[in-house]
C-alpha cells in the first residue's frame, strides 16, 4: 500500500487517538456515566465487525440501545423513532460520541481515524459471499470514517458504499483522507446524513453487484 499507508498513516493514527482520548477523556467519562445511570446493561457495546484481511474483529461503541435489542423491531436499521433507543443513546448517535470508543480500537490496531467503515459480520452479507473485487475494501484498515460516509453516510446503498470503499483503497494518500477528516468533521456539526432512511441494501441489488 506504500510508505504512507503502512508508516505515517499507522502513525498518525495513534498520535491523534492518544491526544484526542486524552482532550476528550470528560466527555467520555460524562457520556459513561450518563448510559450507566439511565439505562441497565454495559457501558460499552461489543459487535463484531469485519476489518483489514477480511477478519473478524470487535468493535467499541457506546450503548445507545436497551439490552439485547440489536436484533428486534426494526433489525440493523434504526432511526430517531426506534423504541429499541434509550434517550441518552439518541443524544449520543446525534452527536456521534457513542463512536469515541472506536478510539481504542485504533490504539490496538483494529481500525484507523480514516478508511472504510467495518461492515457487520452478516450485514449487507456473510463476507463468503462477497465478490472477488468487493473484498478489496479490506485491504486497508477499517475507519471510524471514510469515503462513502462523505457521500452520504447512512443513507447510501450497500453496492454503492463498497464501490466507494474500493475507489478510496485505489486513491488513499494524506490529502484524500484530510479532506475526509474535515467533511467528517462539517457532517457531525451539521448532523448531516445521520439518519438511517430504510433499508440499504436488496437481494436484487446484491445480485446485480455479483453478475
Amino acid at each position: 500500500m506504500g510508505f504512507y499507508n503502512r508508516v505515517v498513516k499507522r502513525t498518525a493514527d495513534l498520535l491523534i487517538s492518544l491526544i484526542a482520548l486524552i482532550i476528550l477523556s470528560p466527555t467520555i467519562l460524562i457520556a459513561a456515566i450518563l448510559v450507566k445511570l439511565t439505562s441497565k446493561g454495559p457501558v460499552i457495546f461489543k459487535q463484531k465487525r469485519i476489518g483489514r484481511g477480511a477478519r473478524e474483529f470487535t468493535i467499541y461503541k457506546f450503548r445507545t440501545m436497551y439490552v439485547n435489542s440489536e436484533h428486534t423491531g426494526s433489525g440493523v436499521y434504526s432511526d430517531d423513532n426506534d423504541p429499541r433507543m434509550t434517550k441518552v443513546g439518541k443524544l449520543l448517535r446525534k452527536t456521534s460520541i457513542d463512536e469515541l470508543p472506536q478510539l481504542v480500537n485504533i490504539l490496538k490496531g483494529d481500525m484507523s481515524l480514516i478508511g472504510p467503515r467495518p461492515p457487520l459480520t452478516y450485514h449487507p452479507w456473510p463476507v463468503s459471499e462477497y465478490s472477488e473485487e468487493q473484498l478489496r475494501m479490506f485491504e486497508v484498515r477499517p475507519g471510524i470514517t471514510g469515503w462513502a460516509q462523505t457521500h452520504g453516510r447512512k443513507d447510501v446503498e450497500w453496492n454503492k458504499r463498497i464501490k466507494l470503499n474500493i475507489w478510496y483503497v485505489d486513491h488513499v494518500s494524506f490529502m484524500l483522507d484530510l479532506r475526509i477528516f474535515f467533511i467528517t468533521i462539517g457532517k457531525v456539526f451539521t448532523n448531516a446524513d445521520n439518519e438511517n432512511k430504510g433499508a440499504t441494501v436488496t437481494e436484487e441489488e446484491k445480485d446485480e453487484a455479483e453478475a
